[in-house]
C-alpha cells in the first residue's frame, strides 16, 4: 500500500475543467514530482491533494485513512506539511518564532500560542534544531523581512518541518532563486529525504530530474507521463517539449 495516494481526481471552476483523473501516489521514502507547463493544473492539482480545494470526483489516501475533502489543519494533524508558491511568513518576527509557532508544543496552547513563549526552553531547543536543519543556524534572532529570499524559502521550509510531519509537500521551492541558491535548495532537500517522503511540484528540470524517484506530467489537467527521470528522458512527448531540456 502506498502512503499517499490519490485515484481518479477531477476539479472544476464553473465550466473550465482544470484536472480530470487525476491518479499518482508515492510510497514511504519516495521523493516524488510533478511537472508541467504553465496553466497545466499542478498547483490547481497540488491544492487539492493538501485540502485547499476540495475534488468534485475522486479520492485522497494518506497512510490508509481517507483525506478527501479534509481542511488544511486535519491534513496536517494527520502528519502532512506544504510550503507555498508564493512564501507564508510572519515578516515582523524572528526566524525562530516563526518556527517556535509551528510547532506541535505551541499549537496545542490554543488561542494565543504566542503566551509564555520565551520561557519555553524546551520549544526554543527545538525550533533553533529545525533552523539549524535548514542552514539558518545564527539567524535565529533575524526578522524573517531581513532575511535573503533564498535564507526566507529555507525558513519556509523550516516552517513544514516544525510540524514533524511524515511527508512534505513542496510548491515550486526554486521559484525566483539564482543558481547559488538553487544548489543549496538542492542539497537541504537531498538531506530532507533521507528521513521523509517528499512530493514536489517544480519548473527547474535539471532540479527536479536530479532529486526525484518517479515524476508525473500534467497537461490539459491530465497526466500524461508517469517514470522514472531516465523513463521521462526516453519519452517522445518529453523529449520534444521545453519540458526536456534539463540544462
Amino acid at each position: 500500500m502506498k502512503l499517499f495516494e490519490a485515484r481518479g481526481l477531477s476539479k472544476r471552476f464553473g465550466d473550465q475543467v482544470v484536472l480530470e483523473d487525476i491518479t499518482l501516489g508515492c510510497d514511504e521514502g519516495e521523493l516524488v514530482g510533478i511537472m508541467g507547463p504553465n496553466g497545466a493544473g499542478k498547483t490547481t492539482c497540488f491544492n487539492v491533494l493538501t485540502g485547499r480545494y476540495r475534488p468534485d470526483r475522486g479520492s485522497v489516501h494518506f497512510a490508509g485513512q481517507d483525506i478527501t475533502g479534509l481542511a488544511p489543519r486535519e491534513i496536517a494533524r494527520r502528519g502532512i506539511s506544504r510550503s507555498f508558491q508564493i512564501m507564508n511568513l510572519f515578516d515582523d518576527y524572528s526566524a525562530l518564532d516563526n518556527v517556535l509557532i509551528a510547532t506541535p508544543q505551541v499549537r496545542r496552547q490554543g488561542f494565543n500560542p504566542w503566551r509564555d513563549l520565551g520561557a519555553d526552553s524546551r520549544a526554543q531547543e527545538l525550533a533553533a534544531a529545525v533552523l539549524a536543519r535548514v542552514g539558518l543556524a545564527g539567524k535565529e534572532r533575524a526578522q524573517a523581512r531581513s532575511l535573503s529570499y533564498g535564507e526566507r524559502r529555507a525558513l519556509e521550509i523550516g516552517v513544514a518541518l516544525a510540524a514533524e510531519p511524515r511527508m512534505l509537500f513542496l510548491d515550486e521551492p526554486t521559484a525566483g532563486l539564482g543558481a547559488e541558491g538553487t544548489a543549496r535548495l538542492t542539497e537541504l532537500v537531498a538531506q530532507l529525504r533521507r528521513h521523509l517522503t517528499i512530493m514536489v511540484i517544480e519548473h527547474d528540470m535539471k532540479f527536479l530530474f536530479g532529486l526525484a524517484d518517479r515524476i508525473s506530467v500534467i497537461h490539459w489537467g491530465q497526466v500524461i507521463a508517469q517514470g522514472t527521470p531516465d523513463e521521462l528522458r526516453q519519452n517522445e512527448w518529453v523529449a520534444r517539449s521545453n519540458l526536456g531540456v534539463l540544462a
